[in-house]
């Protein structure tokens, strides 16, 4: 009798031969994902595609914290296609008064600052302190195909095994910053799931630290020492942002490094005014290996939050953020509807050649563009 891989799924489409609907391919057998396998379905029957659910089961299952559900309404928000999109805006809709009541925290700092090891160490104190928390970690993509180039999840093994946690990776798609234009939204998903802290890691490249600190409550700049003069981190625009700077790694030969930098920061710090009325940002480190100041900043976080909701300014920010975000929408579908307007997909080949034959200067292009698109409107 034959040795059986038990690892190996059943595909034998001969009569009487079994499939399992939740094996991928030859060799990735059920359950690779930590979900149980489907019951055996007879060979030579289908399996049927998805069904295709109601606003109202995706309102339900996100209320009741149900993680297919959950995940299939993250790919409802982000999908692109115009049916989706009503769709979508519906759910939110039945979903926003159950939302808001998270502290959303904005995780940024430059390649190699550790962030995800940093997000897997303070995910997982905050899940044993009683929180559910909620990670989007925004993936760089690929100028070409669009694809994540790294896989955040990987990297918080911890932490995706915690039941309180739910971790969403999303490729940025090349959008400004990196950071999906979709992501306040899955916010509102998550929190109305029950989530009450939001963690966003941000590519840390570009304009992302501007973009993710208009959508989050608390705004932390990771830092690290040992590449190069510290003091060329030290970049006023960002800074202001910052309502904390956490050296991080600062661990073995690197911690006296660690605290030269803090030292050096606050230093920088004292001459800025913060965003955040009544705050006084200051520098501190950590050592997301060791678990060394994660708790600390946690209590910074914690710390901020109580002050800021007592005097007000916490409301005031959250009304600014969404008059922000639905000025980047207005703009955003302008864009859409010039881009794919019939008289525009008609002259833009033309004017594109012209442009770049050295023909037609890029202004007087641009003008006949807008002539066209505003004559059409008329």
């Amino acid at each position: 009798m034959a040795k059986v891989d038990k690892h190996k799924p059943e595909w034998v489409p001969k009569k009487g031969g079994k499939e399992f609907a939740s094996d991928v391919l030859a060799g990735v057998p059920g359950g690779h994902d930590g979900m149980k396998r489907q019951k055996a379905i007879p060979a030579g029957n289908k399996v049927s595609r998805r069904k295709k659910l109601s606003v109202e089961q995706y309102v339900q299952g996100v209320m009741e914290s149900d993680r297919i559900i959950l995940a299939r309404t993250i790919t409802l928000i982000e999908s692109n296609a115009r049916h989706h999109l009503e769709t979508a805006q519906e759910v939110l809709k039945e979903i926003l008064p159950h939302t808001g009541k998270a502290i959303r925290v904005g995780i940024t700092g430059v390649p190699g600052a550790g962030k995800s090891t940093f997000i897997d160490a303070l995910g997982q104190l905050l899940c044993q302190k009683g929180h559910k928390v909620a990670v989007l970690a925004v993936d760089p993509s690929s100028s070409l195909s669009r694809g994540s180039i790294m896989g955040d999840k990987t990297r918080m093994e911890g932490l995706s095994q915690e039941p309180n946690c739910f971790i969403r990776p999303s490729p940025s798609g090349g959008t400004l910053g990196g950071v999906s234009r979709k992501t306040r939204e899955t916010m509102l998903v998550c929190e109305a799931a029950g989530f009450d802290v939001i963690l966003v890691e941000t590519v840390g490249v570009g304009q992302s630290e501007s973009m993710v600190s208009t959508m989050v409550d608390f705004f932390l700049l990771l830092a690290l020492t040992g590449a190069g003069d510290e003091l060329q981190n030290i970049k006023k625009g960002v800074i202001e942002m910052a309502d904390a700077i956490l050296i991080n790694k600062a661990d073995g030969d690197n911690k006296l490094a660690a605290e030269r930098a803090k030292v050096e920061f606050n230093q920088a710090l004292h001459y800025l005014t913060s965003l955040t009325e009544d705050w006084e940002t200051f520098a501190y480190t950590c050592s997301a290996l060791t678990g060394a100041g994660i708790n600390e900043i946690w209590e910074v976080i914690t710390r901020f939050t109580e002050k800021i909701r007592a005097s007000g300014a916490f409301e005031k920010r959250r009304q600014a953020q969404a008059l922000s975000w639905m000025n980047e929408m207005i703009l955003e579908q302008i864009k859409v509807g010039f881009f794919n307007h019939p008289s525009i997909t008609t002259m833009l080949p033309r004017i594109e050649r012209e442009v770049k034959e050295g023909v037609l200067p890029v202004t007087a292009g641009v003008d006949l563009l807008l002539q066209a698109f505003n004559k059409s409107e008329d």
